[in-house]
């Protein structure tokens, strides 16, 4: 036998082949005969396609499709498009659109696809409106009862009104979450608005609000710059274009594998340059041309370091310098004046200046050149200032308005705002908001500061999301009204007073995810909901309309927020279009006929849609002056130009304790020495979150981090694998079996040092409190960084099913909630100081359904 081998999928196309084979040459040697009568006749079968996936279920009776329905993935933004074989109102099968129906996705899906039917048939959905009957909040003996829709919607209402009538409406507050319809926002918004409460939060602080704020004060959007494949306007492909690709805190090939695998083969096929900055070899740094293991919480000083070597070796775009961007010159004096050479970025990133060297010079010679980030810069103290930095280095080589090039800072919220009838008559006056950032509600809640929330609605998992997650849950339990939305019995659920169960992304129709690049898709409802759930739309519009059962002398004021018909999502989306220039040719119509993502912006039903936002071109120009800009405007800003460094944008900043020029400091925990943040009072506006508050800042001189002695290492916390999507996808049988164990990862020595055997059970303590996990040995990261996966909290009960453990506390119990973005509220989850100890066998092994470590 040869060294070749077959395995068995091989063999058995291989016999199909040569069976068909045989009977077409049969058939062609001999006359047909008469079928019997109990015989059918189906002729000769083509062979399969090289690669073709054999199911053998198409022909069985009880595995037939009765229809397919065109969807889209719900978890990342991929936002991959579906087709969902449905029978008997069941999801029978998840299967990717044709390849050519979308070159960028080309046929492909991740694991995370099939979850998405997993969701819908799980056992455990919350299936009706729910109200606290017995129990303390928290407990997980506490028992609720089952309520009709307008029972449940009618006690938030009566809350709410009692509030804001005795002067109290800006103790009310909402937080969303990204897995709602587009456009549930709004209607949020409006809502509150009326009620007088100027607390409609967003995800923001927990995703990428700092990307998309650096971007807004740069260049005048806060959106993805560029797009994935082929750009309508020009015909050629843009981000597919690079020929130099810098990917900073940002695993693609985990958080977003079908888009980067576009990204990859496009890369391949130009030769172009991938370069992966991370404390960790990540999937992705592994298929990069350069993994650079950098220190956490600095890549503020990489991003300063590159900037310098590029001024200095005069390798910047003149003649775009010259013609668009404000501020150069002093931003050449900014980095030569505080010495942020790349000798100087060395010593603070752990990076090698000559390395330094090389990544400067190869992305600035190599235009264009894409610059990727995501949450690896997003979650770090110095979000904001890192993002600038980098917007700066695009713009002064000229990568910015260039296919292949920009700035594409992942996870942006909604690019753009969607826009409704406004509201007439007097409003109350909401006042400030408070400060962004999840744990500015513990503040609120527990100190009063700056001052008392007493009803806040969610549509997270706030208890396993926000930073200093102990003192989350403490001020839960204090909350006086407390609304979960959700699908499951999350670890939020048990704290709240109303509990509403939701719908997940198959079971209703209208504009769900977005693509990075600014795409979205129209998607069908594929199956019927489960038991009474309603998409958060249908929420608010109900408690509308409860609102104006209880306030009658302002019945219309509260109908006009949510209007009864803005229940079919699709009066909405029709009425987000008619209000909204950016988006009026984005019709559900043109939606619902394409394959392909649709980017906004798209001023008509005649424009493409936009991929390389700033460009010079007619296309582009038409949707920039849909966006409010005068005609022939590349930019978005106030001056027209890219903007380093302005006189009021600096003033702007100013006001927070901060400057247009970027000004290095880090996480005060972070190994080394480094200037860093201190805070203090008073409270002034955020004029990058208008209506919001921020602390005032000030950058000490370099110190030692605090505690370095007994937490002498670093932890960052994010995603475990390609197979969870934040936490819903631990909802799920094939996500739990799949990855279902927290895995610990840190350098050998590190495990070594704190006596912590590699595949064994390891605690990771911060000064905050600890979480226990399996640890992993790995050449393949800094030997002062851990990295905790996300994801894995005590109320995810499915853990027993399959063999796998429950944990009783969330990584973010590790992260201090008091050191975050102040600009951006960002929360800093990927740098914190922390200890490795050896845990225990028993509760914490592989397959244990109780609860590991003390509850």
């Amino acid at each position: 036998m040869s060294d070749e081998r077959l395995n068995r999928r091989d063999l058995l196309r291989a016999a199909l082949i040569s069976g068909a084979a045989a009977s077409v040459g049969c058939n062609s040697a001999q006359p047909t005969p008469e079928p019997l009568a109990h015989e059918s006749v189906a002729g000769p079968r083509p062979s399969p396609a090289p690669g073709e996936r054999l199911s053998f279920r198409e022909a069985s009776a009880t595995q037939a499709i009765e229809r397919r329905v065109q969807s889209a993935c719900q978890f990342c933004n991929c936002l991959c498009g579906l087709q969902v074989g449905v029978a008997r109102d069941q999801v029978q099968r998840i299967e990717p659109l044709a390849p050519d129906a979308d070159p960028v996705q080309r046929g492909q899906l991740c694991v995370k696809a099939d979850l998405m039917a997993e969701l819908v048939a799980s056992g455990r959905r919350i299936r009706t409106p729910l109200l606290r009957a017995a129990g303390a909040k928290g407990d997980p003996s506490s028992r609720f009862e089952a309520v009709d829709w307008d029972t449940a919607l009618e006690r938030i209402a009566a809350r709410w009104l009692e509030l804001a009538q005795a002067g109290e409406a800006r103790a009310i507050a909402n937080r969303t979450t990204g897995r709602m319809l587009r456009g549930a926002g709004e209607l949020i918004g409006r809502i509150l608005q009326v009620l007088g409460s100027p607390n409609a939060h967003d995800v923001g602080p927990v995703c990428n609000d700092a990307g998309g704020d650096a971007l807004r004060a740069t260049f005048g959007l806060g959106a993805f710059t560029n797009g994935y494949g082929v750009d309508p306007l020009t015909g050629e492909e843009d981000l597919g274009q690079a020929n130099y690709v810098l990917l900073l805190g940002t695993n693609q090939a985990e958080t977003h594998p079908v888009t980067f695998d576009y990204v990859l083969r496009q890369a391949r096929a130009r030769g172009a340059t991938l370069v992966a900055v991370d404390p960790r070899v990540t999937p992705t740094g592994a298929l990069a041309d350069r993994a650079l293991l950098i220190r956490p919480g600095t890549d503020l000083a990489f991003a300063l370091g590159l900037l310098s070597h590029v001024i200095e070796a005069e390798l910047y775009d003149r003649a775009f310098v010259r013609e668009h961007v404000l501020g150069f010159e002093a931003l050449v004096t900014h980095l030569r004046e505080r010495g942020y050479t790349p000798a100087w970025a060395a010593e603070r990133t752990g990076i090698p200046a000559a390395t330094l060297v090389e990544v400067a010079e190869g992305y600035a010679r190599a235009r264009p050149g894409a610059i990727y980030a995501n949450a690896g810069i997003s979650h770090q103290v110095n979000a904001f200032a890192t993002y600038r930095a980098l917007a700066a280095l695009a713009a002064i080589t000229g990568n910015v308005g260039r296919p292949g090039g920009g700035c594409n800072f992942m996870h942006n919220t909604w690019p753009g705002g969607l826009g409704l009838p406004p509201l007439e008559g007097p409003l109350p006056s909401p006042g400030p908001a408070l400060p962004q950032g999840p744990d500015h509600f513990a503040s609120a809640i527990l100190d009063g500061e700056p001052y008392r929330l007493r009803a806040v609605m969610t549509q997270g998992n706030p208890l396993a999301s926000s930073a200093g997650s102990a003192r989350v849950r403490e001020a839960f339990r204090a909350l006086e009204h407390y609304v979960y939305t959700g699908l499951f019995m999350e670890e939020s659920a048990l704290y709240a007073d109303v509990i509403l169960p939701v719908a997940s992304g198959l079971e209703f129709e209208g504009v769900y995810m977005r693509r990075d690049d600014r795409g979205i898709r129209w998607q069908a409802q594929a199956v019927p909901r489960v038991g009474e759930a309603r998409t958060d739309v249908e929420v608010f519009v109900g408690l509308a309309q409860a609102l104006a059962r209880l306030d009658p002398d302002r019945a219309e004021t509260w109908r006009a927020a949510a209007r009864p018909e803005w229940a079919d999502y699709g009066a909405l989306w029709d009425a987000f279009v008619a209000h909204t220039p950016g988006a009026g040719g984005m019709t559900r119509a043109r939606l619902r006929e394409r394959t392909r993502p649709l980017r906004w912006p798209c001023p008509s039903t005649d424009h493409p849609g936009t991929s390389t936002l700033y460009l010079d071109h007619p296309g582009w120009y038409a949707a920039a002056e849909a966006l409010g800009a005068p005609p022939g405007r590349r930019f978005l800003t106030p001056s027209g130009k890219v903007e380093l460094t302005t006189p009021p944008l600096e003033a702007q900043l100013a006001a927070l304790g901060h400057s247009a020029l970027p000004v290095y400091f880090t996480h005060p925990e972070t190994t080394g020495v480094h200037p860093r943040l201190a805070t203090r009072p008073p409270l002034v506006d955020n004029p990058f979150e208008p209506g919001s508050l921020a602390p005032q800042a000030s950058i000490s001189e370099p110190c030692e981090p605090a505690s370095r002695d007994a937490f002498p290492l670093v932890g960052a916390i994010g995603r475990s694998s390609v197979v969870h999507f934040a936490g819903v996808t631990h909802w799920t049988p094939t996500g739990k079996r799949l990855d279902g164990e927290r895995v610990i990862q840190a350098h050998p020595r590190a495990l070594a040092r704190f006596g912590v055997a590699d595949g064994g059970p390891g605690w990771v303590e911060s000064p905050r409190g600890r979480v226990l996990g399996r640890a992993q040995a790995t050449e393949g990261i800094r030997e002062d960084t851990v990295f905790v996966p996300n994801g894995f909290g005590p109320s995810q009960t499915l853990a027993a099913d399959v063999g796998r453990p429950r944990y009783a506390e969330v990584a973010n119990a590790l992260v201090d909630p008091r050191t975050f973005d102040t600009v951006s509220g960002q929360q800093a989850y990927k740098c914190f100081a922390c200890r490795l100890s050896p845990g225990q066998d028993g509760g914490s092994t592989p397959g244990a359904p109780a609860a590991a470590g003390p509850r």
